[in-house]
């Protein structure tokens, strides 16, 4: 009946079956115990006494097993050369599209812009009316803007905001003159996707608010931007065009820095790339957000960053921003 215990655990799974084996319920010393009942009464006493002391035995064994592998006393040694240098870590990258927020962020705080943000749930007077969007504006319409609730009331209508305008809206209600602030941020308009258009964008707004403000400063201002974001030798052109929340308002173009101005198929040979639209905040927008337009001025302006990204890095697919493709952020690998 006597069996010699030589065992060694190397880890708890095992020392938990060699627990079983032995002391389990269906154990080989329950088996020994069941047996022990059919023994003659002249031997039980010497058989239960090496019962016993194989019992104390393998428990003295579990104990022992045990607090080796609690002191890790029982480890394999390692099979790695630890002298080894380490595997090498791939390092992610920002995404371009943060890249060129970043750049365009940094620019402009260097003449005393400073960032402030909004919701991308907007009602309708942040959203549009505040801005000077007449009821009539085709921007209401169902077909250009993402509406979560419709109301029968007129202003009283909630959407993902169209841009970030919105955010300049409630800047300017919280904040006396003078205003310097930055609005980035993401935003929505309900546009078939393809290679030039997104539902889902990126802008980043600009406003200036204070006495004297003129058309010259916010010139003078695009035109250290450009400089800064595409190069020294980039030239400015400023067209009129029409925005309900602005006037007088522009497009402004930046010379082309893929064919330096001479024309090429990106810039359609023109020589120009359009990247941002401007102009002077127009009176009513002031006086609907409780600014004195007889006493104060602004200047605002807005730009896709997709757009500057787009042209920054000779990107021509908008979609690649969205996809996710390591091939393609991988190129941006210790850009920051």
């Amino acid at each position: 009946m006597r069996e010699t215990i030589n065992f060694n655990a190397e880890n708890t799974e095992q020392l938990e079956q060699f627990r079983i084996r032995f002391l389990g319920k269906k154990g080989e010393l329950n088996d020994l115990f069941e047996l022990f009942k059919t023994i003659p009464n002249d031997q039980k006493r010497e058989m239960g006494k090496i019962i016993n002391d194989l019992k104390i035995a393998v428990q003295q064994k579990i104990d022992e097993l045990k607090e080796r592998l609690e002191n890790n006393q029982d480890q394999p040694v390692a099979k790695e050369d630890l002298t080894r240098p380490s595997s090498f870590s791939e390092l992610g990258a920002r995404h371009p599209l943060s890249v060129v927020r970043n750049e365009i962020i940094s620019i402009f705080s260097h003449m005393g812009f400073v960032v402030s943000e909004g919701p991308e749930i907007e009602d309708d007077w942040h959203n549009f009316t505040a801005l000077n969007f007449p009821p009539e504006h085709p921007a209401r319409d169902m077909q250009d803007t993402f509406f979560i609730e419709k109301s029968p009331e007129v202003g009283k209508d909630i959407a993902l905001r169209t841009h970030t305008s919105s955010a300049q809206i409630r800047a300017m209600e919280r904040n006396k003159p003078p205003i310097r602030h930055l609005y980035p941020g993401r935003v929505y308009r309900n546009e078939a996707i393809s290679a030039r258009a997104h539902c889902q964008f990126h802008q980043i707004e600009g406003l200036y608010v204070d006495k004297n403000v003129s058309f010259a400063d916010l010139k003078q201002t695009l035109l250290y931007f450009a400089k800064e974001m595409f190069g020294a030798d980039t030239k400015i052109r400023l067209r009129p065009s029409y925005f309900p929340f602005t006037e007088p308002s522009a497009e402004l173009d930046v010379s082309c820095n893929i064919c330096k101005g001479k024309g090429c198929n990106v810039c359609k040979y023109t020589g120009w790339l359009e990247i941002l639209g401007c102009g002077m905040v127009d009176p009513n927008v002031l006086d609907n957000c409780g600014i004195d337009s007889t006493v104060y001025s602004g200047y605002a302006f807005g730009m896709g960053i997709e757009r500057i990204a787009m042209l920054k890095y000779e990107i021509k697919d908008l979609r690649l921003y969205f996809e996710n493709d390591l091939r393609f952020l991988n190129q941006f690998t210790g850009v920051y």
